[in-house]
Protein backbone atom coordinates (compact mmCIF):
# COMPACT_ATOMS: atom_id res chain seq x y z
CA UNK A 1 0.00 0.00 0.00
CA UNK A 2 1.31 3.40 -0.93
CA UNK A 3 0.79 6.31 1.43
CA UNK A 4 0.28 9.51 -0.57
CA UNK A 5 -1.31 12.91 -0.01
CA UNK A 6 -4.68 11.66 -1.26
CA UNK A 7 -4.77 8.90 1.38
CA UNK A 8 -3.64 11.29 4.13
CA UNK A 9 -6.39 13.73 3.10
CA UNK A 10 -8.98 10.94 3.22
CA UNK A 11 -7.79 9.77 6.66
CA UNK A 12 -7.73 13.33 7.98
CA UNK A 13 -11.31 13.82 6.80
CA UNK A 14 -12.44 10.60 8.49
CA UNK A 15 -10.66 11.48 11.73
CA UNK A 16 -11.74 15.14 11.65
CA UNK A 17 -8.11 16.29 11.79
CA UNK A 18 -6.30 18.81 9.63
CA UNK A 19 -2.71 18.37 8.41
CA UNK A 20 -0.83 21.02 6.47
CA UNK A 21 2.71 21.15 5.08
CA UNK A 22 5.26 19.58 7.40
CA UNK A 23 2.55 17.90 9.48
CA UNK A 24 1.25 16.07 6.42
CA UNK A 25 4.77 14.85 5.57
CA UNK A 26 5.31 13.72 9.17
CA UNK A 27 2.03 11.77 9.10
CA UNK A 28 3.00 10.15 5.79
CA UNK A 29 6.36 9.14 7.30
CA UNK A 30 4.69 7.71 10.42
CA UNK A 31 2.15 5.74 8.39
CA UNK A 32 4.88 4.34 6.15
CA UNK A 33 6.91 3.29 9.21
CA UNK A 34 3.84 1.55 10.65
CA UNK A 35 3.20 -0.33 7.43
CA UNK A 36 6.86 -1.36 7.21
CA UNK A 37 6.65 -2.69 10.76
CA UNK A 38 3.51 -4.71 9.95
CA UNK A 39 5.26 -6.17 6.90
CA UNK A 40 8.17 -7.23 9.12
CA UNK A 41 5.72 -8.88 11.52
CA UNK A 42 4.08 -10.76 8.65
CA UNK A 43 7.46 -12.24 7.68
CA UNK A 44 7.98 -13.82 11.12
CA UNK A 45 7.37 -17.59 10.97
CA UNK A 46 4.59 -18.49 13.40
CA UNK A 47 3.89 -22.08 12.37
CA UNK A 48 3.33 -24.25 15.44
CA UNK A 49 3.27 -21.30 17.85
CA UNK A 50 0.36 -21.42 20.27
CA UNK A 51 -1.59 -18.18 20.69
CA UNK A 52 -0.75 -16.26 23.84
CA UNK A 53 -3.83 -15.86 25.96
CA UNK A 54 -2.33 -14.31 29.09
CA UNK A 55 0.89 -12.39 29.53
CA UNK A 56 1.66 -14.16 32.82
CA UNK A 57 0.80 -17.47 34.44
CA UNK A 58 -0.79 -15.73 37.43
CA UNK A 59 -4.50 -16.11 37.90
CA UNK A 60 -6.66 -13.15 38.83
CA UNK A 61 -6.70 -12.53 42.54
CA UNK A 62 -10.22 -12.05 43.79
CA UNK A 63 -11.61 -11.44 47.22
CA UNK A 64 -14.54 -13.25 48.70
CA UNK A 65 -17.84 -11.44 48.38
CA UNK A 66 -18.94 -10.63 51.90
CA UNK A 67 -22.12 -8.76 52.69
CA UNK A 68 -21.86 -6.27 55.52
CA UNK A 69 -23.85 -3.25 56.60
CA UNK A 70 -21.76 -0.10 56.75
CA UNK A 71 -24.53 2.47 57.03
CA UNK A 72 -28.07 2.17 58.31
CA UNK A 73 -31.12 3.06 56.23
CA UNK A 74 -31.87 5.97 58.53
CA UNK A 75 -28.34 7.40 58.11
CA UNK A 76 -28.54 6.99 54.33
CA UNK A 77 -31.85 8.84 54.14
CA UNK A 78 -30.91 11.51 56.68
CA UNK A 79 -29.75 14.08 54.08
CA UNK A 80 -32.07 13.07 51.23
CA UNK A 81 -34.01 16.02 49.78
CA UNK A 82 -37.12 13.81 49.49
CA UNK A 83 -37.77 10.41 51.01
CA UNK A 84 -40.64 8.01 51.55
CA UNK A 85 -40.19 5.63 54.51
CA UNK A 86 -37.21 3.53 53.32
CA UNK A 87 -36.72 4.96 49.79
CA UNK A 88 -35.25 8.00 48.07
CA UNK A 89 -37.80 9.96 46.04
CA UNK A 90 -36.65 11.36 42.75
CA UNK A 91 -38.45 13.33 40.02
CA UNK A 92 -40.07 11.32 37.24
CA UNK A 93 -37.92 11.42 34.09
CA UNK A 94 -39.68 8.94 31.76
CA UNK A 95 -42.93 9.81 30.06
CA UNK A 96 -45.39 7.11 29.12
CA UNK A 97 -46.78 7.36 25.68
Amino acid sequence: MKIDNKLVDKLSGLSKLEFEGDEKEAIKNDLNRMLDFVEKLQSVPTDGVEPLIYMTDEKGKTRSDESKVTISKEEALKNAPQKDSFYFKVPKVIKKG
